[in-house]
């Protein structure tokens, strides 16, 4: 039996939420860095400080997959309950953040705010695959990828929108402004009111529903899954360990920035979960948790594998981009990077302009671009050129100075945020078991999470040591980042036939 096709309003009302969560993820993107600096954060601490986001998402989001696959609450369902728990969590936070006054309780306010994202959003792209029959895969997640374009347009141009309306745009120093303030009230409101549209409005398959569809396919018993793990070896987790312990002692060596030892701190946090799970398998007792999530990070099909050397190198700049586009903005064209002044205000709305643009270019590219280059040159072709077009936007940083050019900058980004939003998560949807697609979604993330992770760790170092002062060199970096992963992409072209899965056009 095949789930019935989903029509316009089904594939609108499945994935409405990610309006009202995108929002929130692009208030915070485009304002953290601005809220740190206001509170007294200099330059080269804004990495560290951001560390909070990728930090929450690799240890959120394999559990709350791995537990989704496991929930059925009655009426309410498996992945609902979370995105209406995160929903409510994130509005609170949204609605304190802006109220901070000192650095530190800023920080905070953002590992408790992505957190609460990351439980709304990672069940969000497993739904999709819930909901939808393999053939509507596609036109699922690029639906997706045009509310996610729609709700960063919506969030991040907020604040300017406001300054345009006269409300107040500067501040006392360590104050932040009213335009800040306000937009991150209503942007909660709106990620709990279009989350709370989608749980009202949409209906999960039942367990036995699920299991008689034809694209199921069965989960790995916990009696296989025990074998699996106790059949491998220490060595792995010594080799994590040790590469841990040779970062913190090269740190130590060296004087490095003290964030580095983060790094070293997950590398063997890494290997001890994985000698854990391991002796748990030989112990008879791997039908838990961690056990399940080392288990099926070590059984990833080939091409999830492949997938994340691209997804490492996407992220990779996206994060460069997220951290230092507002210094970059601010000092090379408006002149100031000084967070009291009226002109690094002003850049920072400007940034918000600028998050905007790409975001709305994604959301159209989402559902006009990506559908007609993929029916004719594949979904894996399709995002290579993607990418190469959005490293060309990132290089552009480094010539550009007139603020209204770098709107198409934006444009050529927005076209490879687009694809980066739909391309891989349409091909990876279409090569799992249906059954453990929230835990392998989850654990995706983790090759979204660790490059952000080590841009947090290492970039500030890197940026201090060759261009002190000198922000815009790190759009450099982002361009190149998205070469790398344009190349990485090649390895899965053969994997990909042409018209195998591409995306389809709304009917």
């Amino acid at each position: 039996m095949e789930k019935p096709r989903q029509g316009f309003w089904g594939l609108w009302n499945i994935s409405f939420g990610f309006l009202g969560i995108q929002i929130g993820f692009a208030l915070q993107n485009a304002n953290m860095s601005r809220i740190f600096q206001t509170l007294g954060a200099e330059l080269e601490t804004l990495p560290a400080l951001w560390i909070a986001a990728p930090l929450t998402g690799l240890l959120v989001q394999p559990v709350i997959g791995h537990m989704s696959d496991r929930t059925w609450l009655g009426r309410l369902g498996r992945r609902r309950p979370y995105f209406l728990a995160g929903a409510i969590l994130a509005a609170l936070a949204l609605a304190v953040m802006p109220e901070s006054r000192i650095l530190w309780f800023s920080v905070v306010m953002l590992w408790i705010l992505d957190a609460a994202i990351n439980i709304s959003m990672e069940p969000f792209r497993a739904f999709v695959g819930d909901m939808l029959r393999r053939d509507q895969h596609s036109i699922g997640y690029a639906v997706q990828t045009f509310f996610i374009g729609a709700g960063a347009v919506a969030g991040s141009a907020f604040p300017w929108l406001l300054d345009q309306f006269g409300v107040a745009n500067t501040a006392p120093p360590g104050e932040i402004p009213d335009t800040v303030r306000y937009s991150f009230w209503a942007g909660g409101a709106a990620f709990f009111v279009s989350v709370l549209w989608t749980v009202l409005t949409t209906r999960e398959y039942t367990p036995e529903e699920m299991a008689g569809f034809a694209d199921a396919e069965p989960a790995d018993t916990a009696t296989s899954l025990t074998e699996r793990l106790a059949a491998r070896r220490y060595a792995g987790s010594v080799a994590w360990i040790a590469a841990g312990m040779g970062v913190a002692l090269v740190v130590a060596r060296w004087a490095l920035e003290k964030e580095l030892y983060l790094l070293a701190a997950l590398l063997v946090a890494f290997g001890a979960a994985n000698a854990a799970a391991i002796a748990l398998a030989r112990a008879g007792r791997g039908n838990n948790m961690l056990a399940h999530i080392v288990g099926d990070f070590a059984g990833m099909p080939p091409v999830m594998k492949k997938l994340a050397l691209v997804q490492f190198f996407s992220w990779s700049a996206l994060f460069i981009m997220w951290i230092n586009t507002t210094p970059v903005v601010a000092q090379y064209m408006f002149g100031s990077s000084d967070p009291a002044s009226s002109a690094y205000q002003a850049g920072g709305n400007w940034v918000g302009v600028l998050f905007a643009a790409y975001n709305a270019v994604a959301a159209i590219a989402a559902l006009t671009l990506l559908p007609w280059l993929s029916r004719r040159v594949g979904q894996a072709r399709t995002h290579i050129i993607c990418l190469l077009i959005g490293a060309a936007g990132f290089a552009s940083f480094l010539v550009l100075r007139d603020p209204q050019a770098l709107l198409l900058a934006e444009v050529a980004i927005g076209i490879a945020w687009a694809s980066i939003l739909a391309m891989p998560y349409a091909i990876l949807a279409s090569n799992l078991p249906q059954a453990k697609l929230g835990i392998y979604m989850g654990l995706f993330n983790i090759f979204v999470v660790v490059p952000q992770l080590l841009v947090a760790t290492v970039m500030g170092q890197v940026m201090k040591a060759l261009f002190p002062g000198e922000p815009v060199y790190t759009m450099g970096f982002a361009a190149a980042a998205w070469v790398i992963a344009a190349i990485a992409m090649l390895r899965i072209v053969p994997m990909i036939p042409h018209g195998a899965g591409g995306v389809m056009a709304p009917r």
